[in-house]
């Protein structure tokens, strides 16, 4: 029996093996070694636990390498409780059993209690091996925690694994996921042989970091130095492409290189390059490679949507995509749905929005703030401010974001009482509004006339919150001022600000004065936006009328023959509405 069992097992013929030991009556160390391995290899977990039992049975429920190897099975099932009964059962641990523990819960996520068990290993006096400091850093890492790590760095500086080619790339994506860079890019430059997981580790930080020509610089260091780079080095360059805004070409040649190695057919690069290609306006290619998909999934649909939306005109794509999408089963998330609130709300289209908002209570997804904004972002440039506010005041969770996009609402439908009361209500509450805040608010007060209010607003952006204004904001105060006939207010205003005057500023000028009839300063407005604008028919036009109204024939003459030898032409005005006689476009098919 012995003999046929350990045959079988050097053979790696698991599933003969397994089924004799389904009543085990085996006593041999190794030979159960050998099965545990076997049922690691092939997650066979009904079969370890009769195995784990017999042991316990048969008198071995103390042995160091059987528990040991019993560990590792459990924390690869993810059975972490039962790996930590099988551990603080055990009478005696080596730095293998450790390393088993605090690796398993590293892979599991349980990174806090890998480090507390790592803190009680150093407490026992058990001194770490490479894998323990590599799961222990790893646990670092994914949870950001910057003073351990140095700790566990302090200990590998102290020890006999200070130059280890794997403890090193450890250390060094540590740092370089933590934001350290110049000190990953340290420990990088002193590994005297470099392996393809030290050069991911660099370039994978600087892509997540932001500094995508890095990220690059060292991809082509990479590839200059013989290593061919595998799909992780391949996702990182392409996830620095598409944040970094690199030009498409860029995103082409790495296209290439994913070709060559074969790597097209994973769906995560292919996921990865469709993002890339979206992200740097390429939406051709993104969709090229989304319909050559054998099997399309949500981060590869996600990726063109959100690209659909970035841009603004493919909303018919967008919309085609997410029937398929619905279609097909492929599933949805809070992304996709934000992205289609937000086409919804730039199409101004109320049905296709309340159809979106009904798939998000339907699959009960995480109502987050992210999903809360974009539902009253689409609500209020819908006309349905109501609708805005109700889906404002469900929301659980608010950010500034929140409070600035419902007083955006409120400013563009000329509610200006209500966007300052809002205001008022957001800082009792604790939150600190941002420039854009006080954007929306100074456009509210100067739509609606309230000058007393958007003084007070101004006053409390520059000197209570410290915000320094940008010239938006400087354009909404001569607006304010301007609309309401102070055009020496105004114009005062304009000649204090230590920025550089733009269109903005001086078409609030030049639009008051041809209301008010400020002839001279109109002149001073239009003669600045004629340098700045010079084929911009509306500004002759304005002046031309200024004149007109004075009774200056001659002098509008002359400005409608500028505009003329210009080319600037008027263009034709035009409206957009939204036929009621159409039928809504369904996103779901009748059952």
């Amino acid at each position: 029996m012995f003999s046929k069992i350990q045959s079988l097992c050097n053979l790696g013929r698991s599933p003969e093996t397994l089924n004799l030991f389904s009543n085990p009556t085996s006593s041999h160390t190794s030979l159960y070694l050998k099965i545990l391995q076997l049922c690691i290899d092939k997650k066979a977990q009904n079969q370890c636990h009769l195995i784990h039992a017999h042991l316990i049975t048969n008198g071995f429920g103390s042995d160091l390498h059987l528990n040991t190897k019993l560990i590792i099975f459990y924390m690869k099932m993810g059975d972490v409780i039962a790996a930590r009964k099988v551990f603080d059962g055990m009478p005696e641990r080596s730095v293998v059993s450790w390393t088993a523990m605090v690796s398993g819960y590293s892979q599991n996520g349980c990174f806090e209690k890998a480090l507390m068990l790592f803190s009680d290993m150093r407490h026992c006096g058990v001194k770490a091996n490479q894998f323990t400091y590599g799961s222990t850093l790893r646990a670092c890492t994914s949870t950001r925690y910057l003073d351990m790590g140095m700790q566990v760095q302090g200990c590998i500086q102290k020890g006999r694994f200070v130059d280890n080619l794997f403890v090193k790339s450890a250390l060094v994506d540590f740092h370089s996921k933590c934001g350290k860079m110049e000190d990953a890019s340290y420990l990088f430059e002193t590994i005297k042989e470099r392996d393809l997981v030290s050069w991911n580790s660099m370039i994978s930080g600087y892509a997540v970091q932001g500094f995508a020509d890095d990220s690059f610089c060292m991809f082509r260091s990479m590839l200059r130095g013989g290593l061919v780079p595998d799909c992780y080095t391949l996702g990182s360059v392409l996830r620095a492409s598409a944040e970094g805004g690199s030009a498409v070409i860029v995103v082409g040649q790495i296209h290439g290189i994913v070709a060559q190695l074969g790597y097209g057919s994973y769906d995560i690069v292919t996921g990865l390059l469709i993002n890339a290609y979206a992200k740097n306006g390429s939406l051709r290619s993104a969709k090229d490679l989304h319909q050559g998909m054998l099997k399309r999934d949500v981060f590869s649909s996600t990726a063109l949507i959100t690209g659909y939306a970035r841009e603004g005109i493919y909303s018919v794509d967008a919309l085609n995509l997410f029937k398929e999408m619905n279609r097909t089963s492929i599933g949805m998330d809070d992304v996709i749905l934000c992205s289609m609130l937000n086409i919804s709300a730039n199409l101004a289209s109320l049905s296709l929005g309340t159809q979106i908002h009904a798939f998000a209570v339907k699959f009960q997804l995480s109502y987050d703030a992210a999903m809360g904004n974009a539902l009253v972002d689409m609500y209020s440039k819908s006309g349905e401010i109501e609708d805005a506010k109700r889906a404002f005041d469900e929301m659980e969770e608010k950010n500034v974001i929140s409070w600035t996009t419902l007083i955006s609402g409120y400013a563009k439908h000329g509610y200006g009482h209500k966007a300052v009361s809002l205001y008022k209500k957001m800082e009792s509450e604790g939150f600190k509004p941002n420039d854009v805040t006080f954007l929306s608010l100074l456009f509210a007060c100067s739509h609606t006339g309230l000058i007393d209010e958007g003084c007070d607003c101004f006053n409390d952006m520059v000197n209570k919150y410290n915000i320094k204004p940008r010239a938006e904001h400087y354009s909404c105060m001569v607006d304010l001022f301007a609309r309401q006939g102070l055009l020496e207010e105004a114009y005062s205003l304009l000649c204090r600000i230590d920025i550089k005057r733009n269109a903005s500023l001086w078409g609030a000028i030049l639009g008051a004065s041809s209301v008010y009839g400020y002839t001279s300063l109109g002149e001073e407005a239009a003669g600045n936006l004629f340098s700045m604008q010079p084929e911009n028919s509306v500004n002759y036009v304005v002046l031309a009328g200024i004149y007109s109204a004075a009774g200056l024939w001659d002098d509008a003459w002359k400005i409608r023959k500028l505009m003329e030898d210009r080319k600037a032409k008027k263009n034709a005005g035009y409206s957009l509405f939204l036929a009621t006689k159409r039928s809504m476009i369904p996103l779901m098919e009748a059952s």
